[in-house]
């Protein structure tokens, strides 16, 4: 069983820059495909970011190539996203979610059914 806390959600304006963090339990963090998904009010949960266990391979969606950037430190058991140039459409309850399965998921990264364990979520309420 893992466990996931992300943290650093909150009510920001438009045009700032945020971390959000998310921290496992356990010890084998560093073998884990590690990803963050949001979900917007009335929407479905989507695919953000993803990193491959030692932090090599990263895939955005299309939508924040460029404005953000998942990061991971093994040592500390975190991922991370960076988030630069807030856009109000990126309000949304952040999620992460883990892959304890030691293939990256290479042709399957963008979907929820590629991690097994997913963290509470925190907010992230962009105002303009």
């Amino acid at each position: 069983q893992v466990q996931l806390v992300e943290s650093g959600g909150g009510l920001v304006q438009a045009g700032d820059s945020l971390r959000l963090s998310c921290v496992a339990s356990g010890r084998s963090f560093s073998k884990y495909t590690m990803a963050w998904f949001r979900q917007a009010p009335g929407k479905e949960r989507e695919f953000v970011a993803t990193i491959s266990s030692g932090g090599g391979t990263t895939y955005y969606t299309d939508s924040v190539a460029g404005r953000f950037t998942i990061s991971r430190d093994n040592g500390e058991n975190t991922v991370y996203l960076q988030i630069d140039s807030l856009k109000s459409e990126d309000t949304a309850l952040y999620y992460c979610g883990a892959r304890v399965r030691t293939v990256f998921p290479v042709n399957t990264y963008a979907r929820r059914e590629a991690y097994d364990y997913w963290g509470q979520g925190t907010q992230l309420t962009v105002s303009s």
